[in-house]
């Protein structure tokens, strides 16, 4: 018998209450996109019930405030009648040796409902949800969907234990969802202590059809049923790039088909990259970074977006002497951006161990050629032409300085030696 198709929403790394840049508003993007994308994807498709793999608090310790926020939403979808399945990830996971969380008190007030293995003598064991605790749940569109906790570095152990206790269940529902908040290797760069591929294996064995993930921020889909959705929100500027959302799924028969939507509130995000070349005073630097503003638009009538300024290459001037907070104030008022944020990542010319800082073109050269004159002439084999390659390397950094391609830079040093022996 085909069994029905059953549709569920995916979430994971909500992260309610997340504090970046000191801005209010910025915190209550995390709110509007939960609260948008549960009404679009969830509410109005009528789904069968929405998973959170973990993190839905940014802090083990919340307000009051991000704590109604979480509960206006799961009050919507309560009664749209879509039950709210949820696991603990590291985020808002007990502190060791308490034995409550936020995420228990929402289930015990009924707002949802947290899966949660139990800890026994010979490792972990699933008990049936009943009374607002257990391990599994067995839903009626015919899918049973189990917990897990945050392992941690114990993951690849707890693995092995899981497994073992969905082998041990009754016979239940054939289509089988395991969330669990951890990340695969290979994702997201500099990631410490991700799970291989084949650590996970042991759970397709004993029937996991689909692994609902969370923790890392960047939504990625492996062999058919290992499922990670991203944030809905970026928590750090360096995650902007990164594919987010959320998974709407239909299983039915067959393997499950999950989509990653995306059209949800989301706060826009626009980043400037300015690269110095070393000759401009701070006054240029300020006026070129006023003018990449520009283009990002007047206020318009959507979010404000958060702007960031990233200073490169390299600069002949002292960091101080470019007043930051006035050039952010002028991008904030040219972008309406509710932040401007500004990472100088410039280096400062160099020469020898000193630092040098010059506002004339013309003084900065000789300073240079000299330099080069003089390491030319401390060597035997350059010391007659020390004067004529000095000016040859100053031409060359210059057209290095200006984009000029190898192909280029390599025809005109040639030229410069026609008819030079070896």
């Amino acid at each position: 018998m085909t069994p029905p198709t059953c549709t569920f929403l995916h979430l994971a790394d909500v992260h309610l209450g997340c504090d970046r840049y000191d801005s209010p508003e910025r915190s209550k993007d995390f709110f509007f996109a939960f609260q948008d994308v549960v009404r679009r994807h969830a509410i109005q498709k009528r789904v069968d019930f929405v998973l959170i793999a973990g993190d839905l608090f940014e802090h083990r310790q919340i307000q009051p405030g991000v704590l109604n926020q979480a509960q206006l939403v799961l009050r919507e979808l309560k009664r749209a009648g879509i039950p709210v399945l949820a696991i603990e990830g590291n985020h808002d996971s007990r502190p060791y040796g308490v034995k409550t969380s936020w995420l228990r008190y929402l289930a015990e007030h009924g707002e949802l409902i947290l899966l949660e293995p139990e800890a026994g003598e010979e490792g972990l064991q699933l008990r049936p949800w009943a009374g607002g605790q257990g391990g599994y749940i067995d839903l009626p569109c015919g899918v049973r969907v189990i917990g897990s906790q945050w392992y941690g570095s114990a993951a690849p152990k707890s693995i092995e234990q899981l497994a073992a206790a969905i082998r041990q269940l009754p016979p239940g529902p054939e289509r089988v969802v395991l969330m669990f908040h951890h990340g695969l290797e290979g994702q997201i760069a500099r990631y410490q202590g991700a799970l291989r591929y084949r650590d996970l294996l042991p759970l397709r064995e004993a029937g996991v059809g689909y692994l609902a993930l969370g923790h890392i921020h960047k939504s990625y889909a492996e062999e058919g049923w290992i499922f990670n959705p991203g944030s809905l929100e970026a928590t750090s500027t360096a995650e902007w790039e990164l594919s987010r959302g959320a998974y709407c799924v239909q299983w039915g028969e067959g393997p499950p088909r999950a989509e990653l939507v995306q059209d949800y509130y989301q706060r826009p995000c626009r980043r400037l990259y300015l690269k110095a070349k070393g000759r401009e005073t701070p006054a240029e630097i300020a006026a070129a970074a006023l003018a990449m503003a520009r283009e990002v638009g007047p206020p318009g009538s959507g979010p404000e977006p958060v702007v960031e300024l990233r200073l490169v290459g390299q600069v002949g001037f002292a960091k101080h002497e470019l007043d930051s907070r006035v050039l952010q104030r002028q991008i904030q008022q040219l972008t309406g951006a509710l932040v401007v944020l500004f990472r100088f990542e410039a280096t400062s010319l160099e020469i020898g161990s000193a630092t040098l800082s010059f506002e004339e073109e013309e003084q900065r050269l000789q300073i240079e050629e000299k330099v080069y004159r003089d390491l030319l002439s401390s060597h035997a084999h350059y010391r007659k032409r020390s004067k004529e390659l000095a000016q040859l390397l100053l031409d060359l950094k210059e057209r290095v300085l200006e984009g000029q391609s190898e192909a280029e830079i390599y025809a005109h040093l040639s030229s410069a030696f026609v008819g030079e022996e070896d």
